[in-house]
């Protein structure tokens, strides 16, 4: 099975790692300053932005 790509708040992390917020229309206009959080496995995604935002891994 595969990992989910796209998290909520209070979901827990999966991996250690850098994560970032990005919105419904993110991959074409971008996100202005988007939150970015470093977190451990098991530990929870903060609150976002906004609603409309989802948290993914920032890629290497």
């Amino acid at each position: 099975m595969g990992e989910f790509t796209m998290f909520n708040q209070g979901d827990r992390a999966p991996n250690n790692g850098t994560y970032i917020e990005a919105g419904v229309n993110s991959f074409h206009m971008g996100i202005e300053n988007p939150k970015k959080v470093s977190l451990h496995k098991g530990e929870r995604f903060p609150e976002n932005t906004n609603h409309e935002r989802k948290w993914i891994r920032m890629p290497k």
